[in-house]
This record gives structure tokens, C-alpha cells and sequence, in this order.
């Protein structure tokens, strides 16, 4: 019999890691996507849970995940996500009047992992 995924704690924290440093520059990937390509699909809260448990200074390209709507989610630090932005800009992600990026031309498709989008 398989194991199931484990839905919390540090191995299920290293499989989302795993997923977000897949995220290219210039592409994005929303916090549903990211669980189920770590296996925790239905578990996208998980996904923001641990990337707000990432350390200042990390490697893991955290501002490349945003919500289903397109849009930057609200933070409890004031501020993260103008930073947020500001890192996806940088990386020529665009933005419209709304606030959100048009998911079907920088939603990141990726090869060899589930490639459906959510």
C-alpha cells in the first residue's frame, strides 16, 4: 500500500520548496499549482504557509507565486506585496489597471511534472 502525502511539517514544506524554485524568471504560478505539483493538491493555503515560514534572504523564489485571480495576495508585513510586485516586474512579469498578471501568457507550464493547469 502507498503512503499518502503528508498534508503539513517539513517534508511537505521541502516538496513546495522543490516546486518554487522550478518556477522560471519571468513566469508565475499560482499557490493551487504549486500543491499539486508538490502532491498536496486541494492544499493551497499550505503553499502560502510555508512561504511565509521562508527566512529573509532565501533562494526560493517565493514572489513568483500569486493567488488564482492573477493578483499579488495581501501580506501581514505592510508592504511585501509592493515588493512582490516590484520582484515579478522586474522579471518582465506585467501588470494591468487591476493589479494582475494575464495568467495564460506568463502561468508557467512545466515539463516533466503534472502539466495541466489547475
Amino acid at each position: 500500500m502507498l503512503a499518502r502525502p503528508r498534508r503539513s511539517g517539513q517534508g511537505a514544506y521541502a516538496r513546495i520548496y522543490a516546486v518554487v524554485r522550478r518556477i522560471p524568471r519571468g513566469r508565475v504560478a499560482t499557490y493551487g499549482q504549486v500543491a499539486e505539483l508538490a502532491g498536496l493538491a486541494g492544499h493551497a493555503r499550505q503553499v502560502g504557509y510555508a512561504l511565509h515560514a521562508l527566512r529573509d534572504g532565501t533562494v526560493v523564489p517565493w514572489h513568483r507565486v500569486i493567488n488564482a485571480a492573477g493578483a499579488v495576495s495581501l501580506r501581514s508585513a505592510s508592504g511585501d506585496e509592493l515588493t512582490q510586485r516590484q520582484l515579478l516586474e522586474a522579471e518582465g512579469v506585467g501588470f494591468d489597471l487591476r493589479g494582475r498578471v494575464r495568467l495564460s501568457a506568463v502561468r508557467w507550464r512545466p515539463r516533466g511534472l503534472l502539466s495541466r493547469p489547475p
